[in-house]
């Protein structure tokens, strides 16, 4: 994490999409795909945290959007993060309103932080093992709030005050709602990590006791 609790994933293309998305809005189609290269990962994986295995055809749903619009767009490459995090999640939960479901993660509606399994570790154990899927799976479980915040955080890397205008709320609800999103996981990842230790360290016992390296079977 950077300082002020800012998502530590800093976008260094920004600068590289901003310049791309300028071009394409000139009518540069290789700008454009240059932009969809750069989004297109935080984007999916936004999508897969609300939607699960709809997130691609969401995904293409939300791009058709982006390119019909491109011109109305105003401000940087951060801005265009925001913009298109902002498309994609009205059409997610418009696909989600379709099927008459709600997202799995807005099952839990109590909030509930866990301890922390250490006092340093918290973010960076989460934020290390964002990129699985199945950590995605684990963000899905979280309440809604919590949810949302941090895949618009740590998965797009938006700031607080753009994270909030995505989801229309204050920039200090988010804040709040991420970190405790990420203390959550940090448990949760911490109590997996144990229990995969304690898997390892049963390897090779048998009932007659542990086996020496090179010992025959």
């Amino acid at each position: 994490m950077g300082q002020g609790g800012e998502p530590r994933r800093a976008h260094a293309y920004d600068g590289e999409l901003g310049a791309a998305v300028a071009r394409a809005q000139d009518g540069d189609e290789a700008a454009f795909a240059v932009a969809y290269r750069i989004v297109q990962p935080g984007l999916l994986g936004y999508l897969r945290g609300i939607v699960g295995e709809e997130a691609e055809d969401v995904a293409s749903d939300a791009w058709l959007e982006i390119a019909r619009d491109l011109g109305r767009f105003r401000g940087d490459g951060a801005g265009f993060r925001g913009w298109t995090a902002t498309i994609a999640r009205h059409r997610a939960l418009d696909h989600l309103r379709r099927l008459r479901v709600r997202p799995r993660s807005a099952a839990l509606e109590q909030d509930v932080v866990l301890e922390l399994p250490g006092p340093h570790s918290t973010h960076d154990l989460a934020l290390e093992s964002l990129s699985t899927a199945q950590a995605l799976d684990l963000v899905r479980g979280l309440p809604r709030d919590q949810a949302e915040a941090v895949l618009l955080r740590v998965v797009i890397g938006l700031d607080g005050p753009a994270a909030a205008r995505v989801l229309g709320k204050r920039p200090g609800a988010v804040r709040t709602a991420a970190h405790r999103g990420l203390k959550r996981l940090a448990g949760q990842l911490g109590a997996m990590g144990e229990e995969g230790a304690h898997g390892r360290a049963g390897e090779g016992v048998t009932d007659g006791g542990p086996r020496t390296l090179g010992e025959s079977t």
